[in-house]
């Protein structure tokens, strides 16, 4: 059974990278992360615009600003998926010579968890969160922010914003 159960899994994963046009990454040990023309594959690929990235060679930090359009959450959640689907042996959706790095953890506060359960506010929920998150910083992590410091006054925010970042830079 597990023969079988290992060959559908090669042939499930054959068909996804067909039906989405992805590569085989190259894989590094040096924790560069080159996308190239990456498709978030839940996206329509009629509509889904491509986002290329670069980490690892003149920087480790990028910082993604702009209006209020999608783009910036697409290309994090792009980033974190893909590193995830290259470590779990699947090909990815982008162009050719893209390369990604085994990460040992990937860290995430990405949109509004608000915790009914919990009863913490957006604005606790995600400070639950990044406590956590610089609570288990390593060097071979790949840590993703999504609106840093939302959900509370903006000074305030933007300060807790550069503090977070100024923390998990020097990890």
């Amino acid at each position: 059974r597990e023969n079988v159960s290992d060959i559908d899994s090669f042939f499930a994963r054959a068909e996804y990278a067909f039906k989405t046009k992805s590569i085989r990454p190259k894989i590094n040990e040096d924790g560069k992360i080159e996308i190239i023309c990456g498709r978030h594959p839940l996206i329509n690929p009629d509509k889904v615009v491509p986002v290329s990235l670069s980490l690892g060679n003149d920087y480790n930090f990028l910082l993604v600003t702009g209006p209020n359009t999608g783009g910036k959450t697409v290309t994090l959640k792009t980033l974190g998926l893909f590193a995830l689907m290259a470590q779990s042996g699947l090909h990815i959706p982008c162009d050719d010579n893209s390369t990604v790095p085994i990460y040992g953890r990937v860290l995430v506060d990405l949109g509004d968890e608000q915790s009914i359960e919990q009863s913490l506010s957006t604005f606790s929920s995600h400070m639950v969160n990044i406590v956590s998150i610089v609570d288990d910083l390593r060097d071979d992590a790949l840590v993703l922010f999504d609106e840093l410091g939302v959900g509370t006054d903006p000074i305030e925010g933007a300060a807790l914003a550069i503090a977070v970042i100024s923390e998990v830079r020097a990890a």
